[in-house]
Order: C-alpha cells, then sequence, then structure tokens
C-alpha cells in the first residue's frame, strides 16, 4: 500500500515506537525523512540513528533510529511530534512569520529553499517555506 504522506508516516512510527517503549524503530528512508532525522539528532532528541543502504533488488533502505528516554522518569525525550502541513492543506510561511514553539523551547523542521532546517536556522537565514511540523 502506497503511503500517501511520508513525513505523517514517519513522525507517526517514532509516536507509535515512544508510547510501546522501544528502543529502536525502522523507517523506511528518503532524503526528506533523512534529513529530518539528522535535525532531530542535533537538536537533541534522538540519541543515535543509522542509515541502512541495501544493496538487493528490491529492498527499501531504511533509517534506524535509536529513541532517547529520560534515565530518572523513563519518559521520552519528544513530548510531542506534531504535523503541520498536511497533503491537503499546505502551510506556508514568509522569513518574517516563522512560527515558534513553546517559545523557543521545541523546534518547528521547515522545508525551505536552501533545504530543510529549523526555524532557528530559516531565520537567521532569511527564508520561509513550509512548516512540515512541531518537536517539543
Amino acid at each position: 500500500m502506497a503511503v500517501t504522506d511520508p513525513v505523517a508516516d514517519y513522525l507517526t512510527r517514532i509516536r507509535n515506537a515512544q508510547v510501546a517503549g522501544h528502543r529502536v524503530v525502522s523507517i523506511p528512508a528518503s532524503n526528506l525523512k533523512k534529513r529530518i532525522t539528522e535535525i532531530l539528532y542535533d537538536q537533541g532528541y534522538i540519541l543515535k540513528y543509522k542509515f541502512d543502504e541495501e544493496d538487493k533488488k528490491g529492498t527499501q533502505s531504511s533509517i534506524k533510529i535509536a529513541l532517547k528516554y529520560d534515565k530518572a522518569t523513563r519518559q521520552p525525550v519528544i513530548r510531542e511530534l506534531k504535523r503541520i502541513s498536511k497533503p491537503g492543506l499546505r502551510k506556508y510561511v514568509g522569513s518574517d512569520n516563522l512560527p515558534r514553539v513553546i517559545n523557543g523551547l521545541g523546534i518547528a523542521i521547515i522545508s525551505t529553499s536552501k533545504g530543510v532546517m529549523t526555524d532557528k536556522q530559516a531565520r537567521q537565514n532569511g527564508v520561509g517555506g513550509e512548516v512540515l511540523c512541531f518537536v517539543s
């Protein structure tokens, strides 16, 4: 079955793995998902990740993500993953209207003409784009 919204599928797989208490989640790879994974790692939301490139025909490459939990409470570090721009209703913002998640404590992941980046990086570069998701 074809996935109509791969970013929503990516976020849902991470959410479901955290609710189930899994340490590692495997997700089908794409360049957009790889970049979102790198952003989550750089911002400290995931422990580590690995891109598995498959050489065999018919198999798809995947991303293995090691989820991060608080040691004391065993709660996931990612409290909320929220899809903003959907295939049926895209959300675009200019460089002067970039969203702030929890007054700067969370991040918004933006797809810009200069690549996928956080809201903070987009402000520094002076670019706007499509708001993919909020992470807090």
